[in-house]
């Protein structure tokens, strides 16, 4: 059995890890206050690399999310960090496949928004398609079309290109977060769907932000 400690959306919180084998950060690590990627730049090589030094994790898999500017303006600025970090890319983790993407359906003109008026989702699937045929955990910022993606505002924001990678690599989980307000675990054809958004619409850290799941 592997431990799965995830949590997704943290805009700076850095709340205590629980034991685990794997630690899986699902986008949005920087604080929300800054978007400046030289500031996200430090925070992530002081505050946040003495957080992950810190936690009782066997190994730390990352993607980044629509806050998280640096990885998307400046990536050969991204300070080296002791975490397998995946950008449309796959890797073997603890014995489970991992594939992870930061990308989103256009929302605001963050960072990794996929083009505007793609209503096909080409540019997703494209990156879709880099995942492997064996794939044990899919690990996305924004959410699959129909979980965890309606808005306050009640839009559904979700990813069809997402979706339809859950139904045809059948990870044994899926995880993602974004939609704040979408926080929830459902099941799928044998897929686990998290949204494991740490903070609520007010950006206040959940009392129990962490998806903790054996695999």
């Amino acid at each position: 059995m592997t431990r799965i400690a995830a949590i997704g959306d943290l805009h700076g919180h850095l709340p205590p890890v629980p034991d685990c084998d794997v630690l899986v950060l699902a986008g949005d690590l920087t604080p929300a206050h800054d978007h400046d990627p030289a500031f996200q730049r430090t925070w992530l090589d002081t505050t946040f690399r003495a957080w992950l030094a810190a936690a009782p994790a066997g190994h730390v898999v990352a993607i980044a999310g629509n806050h998280d500017f640096l990885f998307e303006r400046a990536p050969v600025d991204v300070p080296e960090l002791p975490w397998t970090y995946l950008e449309d890319e796959h890797a073997e983790v603890a014995g489970l496949v991992f594939w992870g993407s930061p990308w989103t359906p256009w929302f605001f003109d963050w960072a990794f928004n996929a083009p505007r008026g793609d209503d096909e989702e080409a540019f997703l699937r494209e990156r879709c398609a880099t995942a492997p045929d064996r794939l044990d955990v899919a690990v996305v910022h924004g959410p699959p079309r129909g979980y965890g993606d309606r808005t306050a505002a009640g839009l559904d924001v979700g990813s069809r290109a997402f979706l339809d990678l859950v139904d045809d690599r059948r990870p044994a989980l899926a995880l993602f977060g974004h939609i704040h307000e979408g926080r929830g675990r459902w099941q799928r054809d044998g897929t686990i769907l998290a949204n494991v958004a740490a903070v609520d619409l007010e950006y206040a850290l959940r009392p129990e932000p962490f998806l903790v799941v054996d695999l």
